[in-house]
């Protein structure tokens, strides 16, 4: 009986929320997280059809808080052989510690989209993955075993008027990209069955492409390329993923003064094409030596340029492609730190102020970052996976490669320390109260009253001065990104220390209790023989 009122209480309660207007839950839904929303999908029929539908998918989307995505590719020639890293920060600028689960230890980043993270490896596959559901694709390659290929020559796209999804390819015509050029990129819309190859104008840079970076705003893709032929070196080339036509933009003559020595970036900013150029370091190109200077696109068909700051800084890179979020820039120095500066003034005269140290990104180098803007989506991959050039995953790859298993055993003994450490702990920190506890046993058999309380009198007073343990659950398993597993080492060490403090906090205590007993009962002949027939426990103190 009483089963069929829980029941009936249930059904009564989910027919209440279900009657709700559809736009009062569209509402509630619209304000909570992808990682809530993917709890709610389980809740009941209803509430799955409602999440999964496409057009709350795009409403979600269209308000989802636009976060910081800081990614440390692997150096293959380095001899440390640190594996790809990833790190996520906030609107608040709050920094998260858990790995990015859909980014494997090979992997590269070719660009971000609508929360779907574009992901190369050396090997035959492009990796299309939700950076918020888990949820991937892989690809294959337009070109196989394509000698001197490189993550930074794939770029990754949509479209809002078609609602496809693109990924590029510069296919490069000489040996080395650093001097090359292309003539080809080929594209593949997601869900279609093969690559397609659309010659450009020209021949095109790649080393502009890997210096400077490919951004997407609304359905175009725009790179820098070197122009020597014409009375600039630079200029910006457009690529619509609808009508797959080129177009070329010519930068202000301005930004282009002494472009020598002038490093040269595209970046998006307010969702506008941006140019940032400064002097650069001759030993350290990378190392702005002068004032940074970024101009807008304005109008993109009568070419248009303004400038929209010009900033005074001390030498410090900038990551790219994106490294202005709102009122703040980001800047790395070479001691491995990221800082962000708000940036304020009249007009394009520009200050930094209220520098905030955000990240110490050791054992990673400030060339091996990107810094690009990303969200978390409930966008599905699941219609796509019927293409023909889709791919299983491998049996083995990611961290159960075996040449990632050094890393994975430091990671599995790190976490075996952690459970070691608190182990030690709890232990460290019950040994007195059981040790008090035998003591107050056995005292009943001790037949003066007023030796009976005091001692127990004196082992109350111990114990409650013994400071409680401050971590009384164990840490919970997680895979930590690398940045943060080196100040979890850290913290590990810090923590050791606090178990050595403990320990002779603790021998302490039952030293004190040890000794009230022999003082009050141990050291009295008529209270001794009463102990007698607890040698046992007697010597348990002692010990």
């Amino acid at each position: 009986m009483a089963s069929k009122e829980i029941t009936s209480s249930k059904q009564t309660e989910e027919c209440i929320i279900n009657c709700l207007p559809r736009d009062l839950i569209e509402r509630i839904f619209l304000g909570l997280p992808v990682s809530t929303l993917l709890t709610c999908i389980g809740v009941c029929k209803q509430w799955y059809n409602f999440i999964r539908d496409p057009q709350f998918v795009t409403s979600h989307l269209r308000q989802a808080p636009r976060c910081t995505l800081l990614f440390f590719h692997q150096e293959p020639f380095s001899s440390d052989n640190l594996p790809t890293d990833a790190i996520i920060f906030d609107e608040a600028w709050s920094q998260s510690t858990w790995a990015v689960p859909v980014i494997g230890p090979d992997d590269f980043l070719c660009g971000t989209c609508n929360g779907l993270l574009c992901l190369y490896t050396e090997t035959s596959r492009i990796k299309i993955a939700n950076l918020a559901t888990g949820e991937c694709l892989h690809l294959a390659k337009p070109v196989k075993k394509l000698r001197d290929d490189h993550f930074s020559f794939y770029s990754f796209g949509f479209h809002p008027g078609t609602k496809e999804y693109k990924v590029t390819h510069f296919l490069g015509e000489h040996q080395s990209y650093s001097q090359g050029t292309f003539h080809v990129i080929q594209v593949y819309t997601l869900g279609s069955e093969k690559w397609k190859d659309i010659r450009t104008p020209e021949a095109l840079s790649l080393s502009s492409v890997k210096n400077s970076g490919v951004i997407h705003i609304d359905g175009t893709m725009y790179w820098l390329t070197d122009d020597t032929g014409a009375s600039w070196n630079h200029a910006v080339i457009s690529f619509d993923l609808s009508e797959e036509t080129f177009a070329r933009i010519q930068l202000p003559a301005t930004a282009l003064v002494g472009s020598d020595s002038h490093g040269h970036w595209i970046t998006e900013i307010d969702r506008k094409v941006c140019i940032a150029t400064a002097e650069v370091n001759r030993d350290l190109p990378k190392v702005l030596a002068g004032e940074l200077q970024i101009w807008t696109l304005d109008n993109r068909v009568e070419q248009r340029w303004s400038q929209k700051w010009n900033i005074q800084h001390s030498m410090n890179c900038i990551p790219g492609p994106h490294f202005v979020h709102k009122d703040k820039i980001v800047m790395l120095s070479h001691d491995c730190n990221l800082y962000s500066h708000v940036l304020i003034g009249m007009n394009c005269e520009t200050k930094l102020s209220n520098m905030v140290a955000l990240l110490d990104f050791r054992p990673y180098k400030p060339e091996n970052m990107q810094s690009y803007i990303c969200v978390k989506s409930l966008v599905r991959l699941h219609t796509y996976k019927k293409a023909g050039i889709v791919c299983k995953p491998k049996q083995c790859e990611g961290w159960k490669l075996k040449k990632w298993e050094e890393w994975e055993d430091m990671r599995r003994n790190i976490e075996d320390a952690w459970n070691n450490v608190h182990e030690m702990e709890q232990e460290t920190s019950s040994q007195p109260h059981r040790l008090g506890g035998i003591i107050k046993e056995l005292l009943q058999n001790v037949a003066d009253e007023i030796i009976r309380e005091r001692v127990i009198l004196e082992i109350n007073h111990i114990l409650e001065h013994l400071p409680d343990c401050p971590y009384q659950h164990p840490r919970s398993l997680r895979r930590l990104s690398l940045v943060e597993q080196m100040r979890d080492l850290e913290k590990l060490k810090a923590r050791l220390n606090g178990v050595m403090d403990m320990i002779k906090v603790s021998g302490k205590a039952v030293a004190d209790m040890c000794g009230a007993v022999k003082t009050y009962v141990l050291d009295r002949p008529g209270v001794h023989i009463q102990l007698c027939c607890h040698r046992s426990y007697r010597q348990g103190i002692l010990h």
